[in-house]
C-alpha cells in the first residue's frame, strides 16, 4: 500500500468500483462481514449514504449510514487494518457529520460492541453520548451493543 497523506485523501460516495475493496475490508475487520452482493444492493438503496475515504483509488476506510427523514443511523464503520491510527475514521466522521448538518439531521445514532473501547472513544470525541444497551445485538461472537447518539447541529 502507498504511503498515506491526509492532504491527498478524498471522501466520495459509494461507487461500484469501491465494492471489492470494501468487501475485503469487511472480511478483515468483522466476524460477520457484508458480502459484495449486499454492498452492491446499497448502491440502489434510497436510504443508504456511504462515505468512502480514498487516496489515488485505494479505499482507506468507509462509513455506511441509513437516512430516514431527519435521522441518520450509522450501520458500519471500517478502516483498512493497514491504515489504522492514522486519522481515517476521524476524517470520515467529520465528513459524515458535515453531511448531517447540511441536510438538517436532528439525530445520529449507532450501535457499538460494549467491548470496543477504541470505537467508543472515537464516537465520544465527536460528542456521541451513551444512551442504552441493546442486549444480544451481536451474534458472532455474542455480545451486547452500546447505543450512542448525537444531535449534530
Amino acid at each position: 500500500m502507498m504511503p498515506r497523506n491526509r492532504e491527498f485523501w478524498q471522501v466520495e460516495g459509494l461507487r461500484e468500483e469501491h465494492i471489492p475493496q470494501i468487501a475485503a475490508m469487511e472480511r478483515a475487520c468483522f466476524t460477520d462481514p457484508w458480502s459484495e452482493s449486499a454492498l452492491g444492493d446499497e448502491l440502489n438503496s434510497p436510504l443508504a449514504r456511504y462515505f468512502v475515504c480514498t487516496q489515488e483509488g485505494q479505499v482507506l476506510g468507509y462509513i455506511g449510514t441509513r437516512v430516514v427523514l431527519d435521522e441518520c443511523q450509522v450501520a458500519n464503520v471500517a478502516v483498512s487494518p493497514a491504515c489504522r491510527r492514522e486519522g481515517v475514521a476521524s476524517f470520515l466522521m467529520e465528513a459524515m457529520l458535515d453531511f448531517c448538518r447540511r441536510e438538517g439531521m436532528n439525530l445520529v445514532t449507532l450501535e457499538v460492541r460494549v467491548s470496543n473501547s477504541a470505537a467508543q472513544a472515537l464516537y465520544e470525541k465527536f460528542g456521541f453520548q451513551k444512551t442504552g444497551i441493546r442486549p444480544g445485538y451481536y451474534q458472532s461472537p455474542p455480545e451486547d451493543a452500546l447505543l450512542m447518539s448525537l444531535d449534530p447541529a
